[in-house]
């Protein structure tokens, strides 16, 4: 099917980058994530794999031209393997420029070479600090040594790492500059990311982990001569690049510096609801229109036209008023970030 009209939002951005949620289960319990007893939607409530390879096709065929796949952990979703082997086909009619997801890494050593045989050529990691007692601490359930081994596997495949890291005041701040050498010693990009008010997680106190990347950002220049860079890599990083060793660094900014003005993206989830938006509790169900009329791209394109025409123009987080303003009641693993 040929690419019909692209979608675009009252505020005239053209939406072109779907995040995809294909599970909302993960194998570990990253605090700022998710609760520790984290209740798990049945699997009756998830689309099937032949559903979200319908949905995803369907905004593909709208424009749109990158895809996310994330979770939860999308690896750890059975048989994940042939969604990617399926909707990969849309890279070899070039409808589709760019496939790829973000994982916690547990899995990669399984799947970094199918991932690569399918058209994968980047993925994200999330990682945020190299010692094994914090990292145990952060994911609650993870070892750090099976992210590693995931890592080596993964640019072992020929994927391209980029390496997530959620700035957290008094957790990571004193591993800034180990983990940018880190990274730069393995060839790998950075991004790091200010830490979100999403979900109730119990004890953690959200305004107490917050680390500005602006402070951040001071305090790598005390080492460093950073150059911004006018690259975008589709999604809402803004890089830099550090003149001493030639790396990049990503910032990303929802709480300093709010980047809805060129928010190309949308989110969807394991159950067919799309926000538009990660800071706005507006959602639209596509589930429903997806099973009223089963495979009638027509029917499901005028849903998703209706829910694009709702995207607000941006978000409101805000910790300044020393109270987590804007707060998103789902959890992060809700829609994966």
């Amino acid at each position: 099917m040929t690419v019909t009209k692209k979608l675009i939002d009252p505020f005239n951005r053209s939406i072109s980058y779907l995040r995809v949620s294909v599970t909302d289960r993960c194998d570990f319990r990253c605090v700022y994530c998710m609760t520790e007893n984290m209740k798990f939607l049945p699997k009756k409530e998830l689309l099937t794999l032949e559903e979200l390879d319908f949905l995803c096709s369907s905004f593909i065929n709208m424009g749109v031209e990158k895809l996310r796949i994330t979770g939860g952990e999308p690896l750890v979703r059975r048989n994940i393997m042939s969604f990617f082997q399926s909707i990969s086909r849309h890279l070899d009619d070039q409808k589709l420029k760019e496939l790829t997801l973000t994982t916690n890494g547990s899995q990669l050593k399984k799947f970094a070479k199918e991932l690569f045989e399918v058209g994968v050529r980047r993925v994200n990691i999330s990682l945020d600090t190299l010692d094994d007692a914090k990292f145990a601490k952060v994911t609650r359930w993870g070892r750090l040594s099976q992210v590693l081994e995931g890592i080596e596997a993964a640019q072992a495949a020929g994927l391209r790492v980029k390496i997530n890291v959620v700035a957290l005041k008094g957790f990571n701040e004193d591993e800034l500059f180990s983990i940018v050498s880190w990274c730069n010693e393995r060839g790998m990009d950075l991004t790091w990311i200010e830490v979100m008010p999403m979900g109730d997680l119990e004890s953690e106190e959200r305004i107490g982990q917050y680390w500005s990347l602006n402070e951040l950002r001071q305090t790598l220049e005390q080492e460093y001569t950073l150059t911004d860079m006018t690259e975008r890599s589709g999604g809402p990083a803004r890089y830099v690049k550090v003149n001493e060793t030639g790396q990049k660094i990503g910032f990303i900014t929802p709480l300093s510096h709010n980047f809805c003005e060129s928010c190309n993206r949308v989110r969807l989830t394991c159950t067919g609801e799309l926000y538009m938006c990660l800071g706005q509790e507006d959602k639209a169900d596509l589930r429903r229109p997806l099973r009223e009329k089963p495979k009638d791209e027509s029917h499901l394109r005028k849903a998703i036209e209706a829910a694009i025409a709702k995207k607000p123009k941006g978000h409101d987080f805000d910790y300044t008023r020393q109270e987590v303003h804007g707060q998103m009641t789902r959890h992060m693993s809700h829609t994966g970030g």
